[in-house]
């Protein structure tokens, strides 16, 4: 059975209106409620709905330019002459229209000079940027070739237009003629109309079911009807408010650190090359200091006494030789992206030598890494520390086993690793279905070359995890991109409750 809203678009259909926005106007009703009622009346096959999406394209800002001035190729075929000598091309727009003359066979380079080809007759994309300099168009309308290397170039910008048109059926003639019907009950005469949804209130005053006669019903003086209802549709899909997945992910490492009396820690993302290197006894020439590895930044830090750290570096100490050398406090002063959260470690137990500490902290990193889908620029890490008296090695394991054991990895295993700055050194391991056993992060105990220079003279336990890695695992991911991109549909299919 037709809504009240059905029966009124339909009569306008019938009547020779033909898109929801005249519709909406002549009806007094929202452009959404129409489409909605038109969609009704063309699963029943009353109205034929024919909707059609048009891209519109127009110049930018860049295309206008051209448009007006011409293309930078063509201004330069226009100055070749017989030939042009490669160094004259000063303008930077001769540089742009070179490889775009090259790739239209326009000209050639021999022995670094610029020759002609031939005529160079006007191309589809000059033809289209001269159209569109005139207005927007519909891209049905231009050369398809033409117009898809001025978007290449970024000379023209599109929107997509979507358009609805409807048209009656037979079928709907006959339901115009059904709606026209009167009944008679009582003393009055009306139209039917559709009850969507039964109110507490038609139960309550006990009208429904009163002098109903074939399936009609009626209510304060005028007669209904109930609009069916398919309850084998499929429902409306729902988009809730969440949280992004990984940041529930990073909330949930952190939950599980602070239950377990951890607490949490914050530094800044610029660091001094002391507190991100030299601290931690990574020698001033290491590798991991190169800048295809670490980005610096163009300003020096203040950095706190350095002797004990200088000695340590030159000299050794605590059963060490040392690094040798000169270590320069001009090179520890250059600040940095932090490459690890370990740099803010060392200068939160240096600021808290004496036990207990038991601290974490889950931030951002910064490397020099080429994008793709296992590696990006930046990244979260998460690093706890134990610094207490009498503390070994097998605490920090324990400690290991918890923590992954409440992150939902039930199978974790050790084997041995290195570190610079931690021995003995483990890499933790879980057990995944399907992938067998996955390393994910590092551990140990810190050296005596890094705590002693400090005044720390109880042993620190220290572990720290690639957040991202874990976020692939427990997502179910192949791209770690997607962890950044805003990708809404992604964010859309994703459960609200993931299994971590």
């Amino acid at each position: 059975m037709l809504s009240e809203n059905d029966v009124k678009v339909l009569k306008a259909i019938s009547e020779g209106d033909s898109d929801p926005q005249s519709i909406a106007e002549k009806l007094g009703m929202k452009v959404e409620a129409v489409r909605a009622s038109a969609d009704a009346l063309g699963e029943q096959g009353i109205i034929q709905v024919t909707k059609s999406v048009e891209e519109i394209v127009s110049l930018t800002e860049e295309g206008t330019k051209y448009a007006k001035e011409g293309l930078p190729e063509r201004n330069l075929f226009q100055s070749l002459g017989s030939g042009k000598p490669m160094s004259e091309l000063k303008d930077p727009a001769h540089k742009i229209g070179l490889g775009w003359l090259r790739k239209k066979g326009w000209a050639t380079i021999q022995g670094g000079e610029i020759k002609p080809l031939n005529s160079a007759l006007k191309g589809k994309d000059e033809e289209i940027l001269q159209v569109l300099l005139a207005g927007a168009k519909s891209s049905a309308e231009l050369d398809k070739k033409g117009l898809a290397d001025l978007k290449s170039r970024g000379l023209v910008a599109s929107s997509k237009s979507k358009e609805w048109r409807y048209e009656i059926t037979e079928e709907g003639i006959s339901r115009i003629k059904g709606t026209e019907r009167t009944i008679t009950v009582g003393i009055s005469a009306a139209i039917a109309q559709g009850i969507t949804q039964i109110s507490s209130d038609l139960i309550k005053n006990g009208e429904w079911g009163k002098e109903s006669t074939d399936n009609w019903v009626k209510l304060d003086g005028k007669l209904y009807t109930a609009r069916p209802y398919d309850v084998t549709l499929a429902a409306d899909r729902i988009f809730p408010g969440k949280k992004h997945p990984y940041q529930r992910l990073i909330d949930f490492m952190r939950e599980i650190m602070l239950e377990m009396g951890f607490v949490e820690i914050k530094g800044q993302i610029v660091q001094s090359s002391f507190w991100n290197f030299d601290a931690l006894f990574q020698p001033q020439d290491h590798p991991a200091r190169e800048m295809q590895d670490t980005f610096y930044l163009d300003s020096l830090a203040d950095i706190p006494d350095y002797s004990r750290v200088k000695e340590m570096h030159e000299c050794g100490g605590a059963g060490s030789a040392g690094w040798g050398g000169c270590w320069k406090p001009e090179v520890a002063r250059q600040e940095v992206l932090r490459t690890h959260t370990t740099g803010v470690t060392i200068k939160y137990l240096a600021e808290h030598p004496e036990p207990p500490v038991k601290a974490f902290g889950i931030d951002r990193v910064y490397r020099r890494e080429a994008i793709d889908a296992t590696h990006t620029p930046e990244f979260e890490q998460l690093e706890g520390i134990v610094m207490d008296r009498d503390v070994t090695f097998s605490h920090l394991l324990g400690i290991l086993k918890e923590f992954y054991a409440k992150m939902g990895f039930e199978e974790v295993r050790f084997r041995p690793g290195y570190f610079p700055y931690t021995e003995p050194s483990v890499e933790p391991e879980v057990f995944i279905d399907g992938l067998g056993w996955v390393e994910l992060g590092g551990a140990g105990v810190f050296r005596k070359e890094v705590t002693a220079p400090f005044g720390i003279e109880h042993p620190v336990l220290a572990w720290g995890l690639g957040v991202s890695r874990v976020a692939m695992l427990k997502l179910g991911l192949k791209d770690l991109r997607l962890l950044y991109q805003s990708d809404i549909e992604w964010l859309r299919i994703t459960p609200v409750s993931i299994k971590l």
